[in-house]
């Protein structure tokens, strides 16, 4: 100010500073000293933080940012909001894209049954499309780089009768841009992935009955056709029975030996503490009204389970001693088809299911093991489940027995090492850059719901609710945030497809936006 006038005490600055925007905050900090002072004031940029980009006053600072002023420059910065070039070569609604680990290429799945694949420069240019039509494909829903950015995996749906489930999986070579070969994927929302680098996993699904069915995973070589005459190109990694109408869907692999990778921090210790003690809230990121944010959210907590250990009667006794109840009329109340179909499968799967493995949550950061990450269920059809399981080192090769490693006769199907249960139906997964942190899309089911008959779930909530699981310690770390909402009943709910970076999470929505999280 002027030499010798009065000087506002910055108090009051602060409660004027308060009424301005973040732009207006930044030009009256070029006025004078005390005003730049007041101006660069953390509780300040707090506030403005909150207010301008809406996040609920519960949601923690990013644990790398310095100051609330450096966080609030950061994500204005970074967060991409200027459309600098328009690709229009598909002439269908685009369903996927995916980015080579180097970030020069990405690659684009669309419903005009092509996969794209472009140069990710400064002019974005087409480089090759692959047209899979041909190969009775309806379209292309997902792609996945190996490793060394040499291979693409393309998962597309087959043409086939009504209500067909089926897919297959391509593998394209970036050299020459060559189709390497094509495997079965069924049913075609399992999409599969690469488990190394010459190596990837596949889906088969077998009807035992109306609602109980068998998932066979296949780790397949992605050169089938120069191969194939030699050695074994394909080798069963496991069999998992399902119950109550539920399949693996959404298969993807976690690499441990990248744990340790500082590449993304979530242990925020003051929400691990608050977690112990309360139930988990949701924080509404997408909501216009502070009143509705601070309300609680009744979504129950996800339950991370290890299998159980049945113990007591031997399965295969129990199953025969319900036989001869069945054939004596001894079982009441009378069960419907479905209940009965049910319990012998879930008798069936006790006494014909290879144990699981132990200490899961004992892997060494150096260790080569993977897990095997899938939606699952347990009590209807629409995935409510996570299931791991883990991969060992001489599994992660399609040599020796086509039918995997050696069993006892009784020993029919795999059991999983991990689940976690959602309570809702699971809409997207993603991992983090580093493999620790999964990220998972849902919509919860109503509190305290009941499943009498699994072809007719629980009514699922409007809300997406994103969960976030540590798979070191395969516990929940950060509380579930909210921001998209969705409108389609559960029987017509689609995948929708996470994108994790080190410091945003990318989601898309139905309204054709994306939120960054």
């Amino acid at each position: 100010m002027a030499a010798g006038g009065p000087l506002l005490p910055d108090s009051v600055l602060f409660e004027i500073f308060l009424y301005l925007d973040h732009a207006d905050v930044l030009a009256v900090g070029l006025v004078c000293r005390q005003w730049r002072a007041v101006a660069r004031d953390e509780f300040l940029w707090k506030e403005l933080f909150y207010r301008y980009y809406r996040v609920s006053r519960d949601v923690p600072r990013h644990p790398a940012a310095v100051s609330w002023y450096d966080e609030f420059q950061r994500l204005y910065d970074t967060i991409p909001c200027i459309e600098v070039q328009a690709l229009k070569e598909h002439n269908d609604q685009v369903l996927h894209l995916s980015f080579s680990h180097s970030g020069c290429l990405f690659a684009s799945c669309s419903k005009d049954c092509t996969v794209k694949i472009w140069s990710n420069e400064l002019d974005i240019s087409l480089q090759h499309s692959s047209n899979m039509r041909p190969y009775n494909w309806s379209y292309t829903q997902f792609s996945q780089f190996n490793s060394d950015d040499s291979l693409l995996l393309v998962s597309g749906v087959f043409v086939g009768p009504h209500n067909s489930s089926s897919g297959e999986i391509a593998v394209i070579s970036m050299e020459n841009f060559t189709l390497l070969s094509r495997v079965r994927n069924k049913p075609y929302d399992v999409f599969g992935c690469w488990l190394n680098e010459t190596n990837l996993i596949s889906g088969n699904l077998h009807r035992i009955g109306r609602i109980t069915s068998c998932s066979v995973l296949w780790l397949n070589n992605a050169f089938q056709g120069i191969e194939s005459e030699n050695v074994n190109v394909v080798k069963r990694l496991f069999k998992i029975q399902n119950l109550n109408a539920s399949t693996i869907r959404t298969v993807m692999v976690a690499d441990c030996s990248r744990y340790d990778s500082p590449d993304l921090l979530l242990d925020y210790e003051e929400q691990l503490a608050a977690s112990s003690t309360s139930t988990c809230p949701v924080f509404d990121l997408g909501s216009d009204s502070e009143e509705e944010e601070s309300k609680p959210k009744q979504t129950p907590e996800p339950a991370v389970q290890e299998m159980p250990d049945d113990g007591g009667v031997p399965a295969e006794d129990e199953l025969q001693q319900f036989f001869d109840d069945i054939m004596g009329g001894c079982v009441r109340p009378a069960m419907t088809e479905a209940e009965l179909e049910n319990k012998v499968a879930e008798l069936f799967i006790r006494n014909r299911t290879k144990p699981p493995e132990v200490n899961l949550l004992s892997t060494d950061s150096n260790s080569k093991t993977k897990y095997l990450i899938f939606t699952t269920g347990c009590l209807t059809y629409s995935p409510h489940q996570i299931g791991i399981k883990r991969i060992l080192p001489h599994q992660m090769t399609t040599a020796g027995p086509v039918l995997g490693e050696e069993r006892r006769s009784d020993e029919f199907f795999d059991s999983l090492d991990h689940v976690i249960d959602i309570h809702g139906h699971i809409i997207g997964m993603g991992l983090s850059p580093d493999h620790r942190y999964l990220y998972v899309n849902s919509r919860a089911w109503p509190r305290d719901c009941v499943i009498s008959d699994p072809m007719q779930p629980p009514p699922i909530a409007e809300e997406i609710d994103l969960h976030v699981f540590d798979l070191k310690t395969m516990k929940e770390v950060k509380r579930a945030l909210r921001a998209h909402r969705a409108y389609t009943p559960n029987e017509e709910c689609f995948f929708i497809f996470l994108d994790v970076s080190r410091d945003f999470v990318a989601r898309q929505g139905r309204s054709e936006s994306w939120r960054l999280l």
